[in-house]
């Protein structure tokens, strides 16, 4: 596997006998980032798997991690799948609308399998080889441990900042003269 950062049509291929690479210009989508390549700008192949294990949990949640809001706390949605799994809840992460068309015991493993992916060191998480063989059996799956970048935001802050900020890239103004 070649990992690739890629963003919009930017991508960055990892040399085939390379585990991994660092990089000074920093480019994606904040989310999905490990927290490796986000803050120091290294990647390999287990940012790959950061990235796959944060999809895993939207799909399963039928939400985005990027803008998640919980009514009962500011978490984002890693952190809010974490809260429920130390709970013994991550029920309560499926969305409604999968309803009775799932099987609860593949999508609890999903979640499982995800959180595992988005492990805080890249160690801790497996390998996309891994991953898939964890997806597609039974076998017991090791105790996921803290994610990285699970965030608690305040809402109201970012909404202050979001008011001040221009919507548009073009800061124009028009004034108007009155002559004395």
């Amino acid at each position: 596997m070649n990992p690739k950062i890629s963003d919009f049509g930017m991508a960055r291929s990892v040399a085939g006998n390379e585990m991994g690479a660092k990089t000074r210009h920093v480019v994606g989508t904040y989310g999905y980032m490990s927290p490796e390549y986000a803050v120091d700008g290294l990647f390999s192949v287990k940012s790959d798997v950061f990235s796959f294990g944060v999809l895993v949990l939207e799909i399963v949640c039928c939400k985005r991690n990027r803008g998640f809001v919980h009514q009962d706390h500011n978490l984002n949605l890693i952190g809010h799948a974490w809260k429920l799994y130390k709970e013994d809840r991550s029920l309560e992460l499926i969305d409604d609308q999968l309803g009775d068309s799932c099987n609860i015991s593949q999508v609890l493993r999903s979640i499982q399998v995800g959180l595992l992916c988005v492990q805080k060191r890249p160690d801790d998480r497996p390998s996309m080889f891994a991953v898939v063989q964890m997806l597609d059996n039974e076998s017991l799956l090791p105790k996921a441990k803290e994610p990285g970048f699970f965030t608690e935001r305040n809402i109201f802050d970012e909404a202050k900042l979001e008011s001040r900020r221009s919507s548009s890239k073009n800061e124009v103004t028009i004034s108007l003269l009155d002559p004395r």
